[in-house]
């Protein structure tokens, strides 16, 4: 039984019970004056709560989420149904539109999302009143000789006797500025967990895309080494004729099979990595990876001209959620400083409570307090330059990050439209060579065919006409990839990809 209670029930009994009344409204008196919860200057177990959760909140780097994900996150999904029969069609857009629904980055940033908003409503109760209420039937005796009160006839053992007390309790801050101020933060830290949620779009376009590309580039790269086969094969019985012929000697058969043999090795590499990246790609959009996919998209080349860096990092600056988040979280630690300075100043409050207490319900009367306070900190000079410090340095480090964040989106821009322009160069380079090869190759058997000359230059021109399409195909990746990239860089990956892939 607390100080306050034993002080309402003595007011009570003092109209009953007339001198044994006023006895133990004296002792819960005295109890009361040093420990009340409402005297002058004590703090409130809600009041502790409140300076420990605002000390805890200036103490974290404004914005940090434990909840946000890692970017290992969007490489992982939850798995939705399950694996059928059937060989399943995937486009580029249905991959995309799975990863949306499924991936574990954008799922962890929604719950990041919803941890910044229950922080903002538990600051937003600091503001609130706060009301609660309890029920207590006691039954008490007092020694009063216990406590040295000692009068002649007067029995010192008073009791048994019960109170009820049924009550509720109101607190109110009217004027309580770091509370204020960490609402404010707490806002602004919501704000910018939505704004993340909305960037993470953009990177699971980017995660699943680039994945899809991949394995574009993977099955490009076995229908080429089957034509190497197929081109093989010609090669080796055009040699094994031109041995039972007596035209040529046998190590032109031997030069032939370890040429065919070698692009069956690179037929089973290329498969093996194919079936790899199709796992990666599952991963990522929420598929079982028992789940047999046939890719419906080829993305094929298409240039992508006249881009000026500088208008598409103004664009960038428009369209990108994660530099508005951080533009957020500055405004969060900027009202976190504010808390900080705040917490000298004085804070208003009032509190009360009403309540029936009596020996029986039928026997009772309503009684209540009301009490107005007014707190100043008088001597916590190490405590207030501590939050000082503390908020200034999150503020700057979120101002920091911010400011290198928009280089970096401006890096990332104009290294993406180094890469296209390079690889677009690449392109064109390596179809030329592909093309070259190809007739050297055909050059080469014909002259072998002929007997004119023996099968090395057939080997050696396969070697170059393999190498030449493992060219010709990494440059086509590189410059989707580089597309995918700008698209994400300028923060319209998941609005406006097929405007950057299909080219314009």
């Amino acid at each position: 039984m607390t100080p306050g209670k034993v002080a309402r029930r003595a007011r009570t009994t003092l109209a009953a019970s007339g001198v044994c009344g006023l006895l133990l409204f004296a002792l819960a008196g005295g109890a009361q004056g040093q420990g009340s919860p409402n005297a002058p200057g004590a703090t409130t177990p809600a009041q502790a709560q409140q300076t420990e959760g605002g000390l805890q909140q200036l103490s974290a780097p404004a914005g940090e989420n434990l909840a946000a994900p890692s970017q290992d996150s969007y490489k992982g999904s939850l798995v939705e149904g399950k694996a059928t029969g059937a060989v399943l069609d995937l486009s580029l857009d249905d991959a995309i539109a799975r990863g949306l629904r499924q991936n574990l980055g954008l799922i962890l940033q929604a719950s990041a999302q919803q941890n910044a908003k229950g922080q903002e409503l538990e600051q937003l109760q600091a503001l609130l009143p706060t009301i609660t209420g309890d029920a207590s039937i006691e039954v008490e005796q007092v020694n009063l000789a216990a406590y040295g009160l000692k009068f002649p006839g007067l029995n010192p053992i008073i009791g048994p006797f019960q109170v009820e007390d049924f009550r509720a309790y109101l607190t109110q801050s009217l004027v309580n500025v770091p509370a204020l101020e960490n609402y404010i933060a707490a806002k602004h830290n919501f704000a910018a967990a939505k704004l993340s949620a909305e960037d993470a779009r953009d990177v699971v376009v980017l995660t699943v895309g680039n994945a899809y590309l991949v394995c574009i580039a993977d099955a490009a790269r076995i229908a080429a080494v089957n034509a190497e086969l197929a081109t093989s094969k010609v090669s080796l019985d055009q040699a094994t004729a031109s041995h039972d012929a007596g035209i040529s000697p046998r190590l032109d058969v031997l030069r032939a099979q370890v040429d065919y043999q070698n692009e069956q090795q690179s037929l089973i590499s290329s498969t093996n990595q194919l079936a790899k990246d199709k796992l990666a790609l599952a991963r990522a959009i929420g598929l079982p990876l028992d789940q047999a996919i046939r890719l419906t998209d080829t993305e094929p080349y298409a240039a992508l001209d006249n881009l000026d860096p500088q208008a598409a990092f103004a664009q960038a600056l428009k369209n990108r959620k994660d530099l508005a988040a951080k533009n957020e979280q500055v405004a969060a630690a900027r009202a976190q400083k504010s808390a900080a300075f705040a917490d000298q100043l004085p804070t208003v409050k009032v509190s009360g409570d009403y309540g029936d207490i009596g020996e029986t319900a039928a026997h009772s009367h309503g009684t209540f307090t009301a009490t107005g306070t007014v707190e100043a900190p008088i001597l916590q000079v190490a405590k207030t330059r501590g939050e000082e410090e503390v908020a200034e340095s999150n503020y700057q480090q979120a101002s920091d990050k911010l400011a290198d964040q928009i280089q970096q989106v401006n890096a990332d821009i104009r290294d993406s439209i180094l890469d296209m322009q390079s690889a677009a160069k690449l392109v064109e380079a390596a179809k030329s060579n592909l093309d070259l090869a190809n007739e050297e190759l055909s050059e080469a058997q014909q002259r072998f065919h002929a007997g004119v000359s023996d099968n090395l230059p057939v080997s050696q021109a396969q070697t170059e006409t393999e190498q030449a399409n493992d060219q010709y195909i990494s440059a086509q990746y590189q410059h989707n990839a580089a597309k995918l990239s700008l698209a994400r860089a300028l923060g319209v990956a998941s609005t406006n990809l097929k405007d950057y892939l299909g080219g314009k």
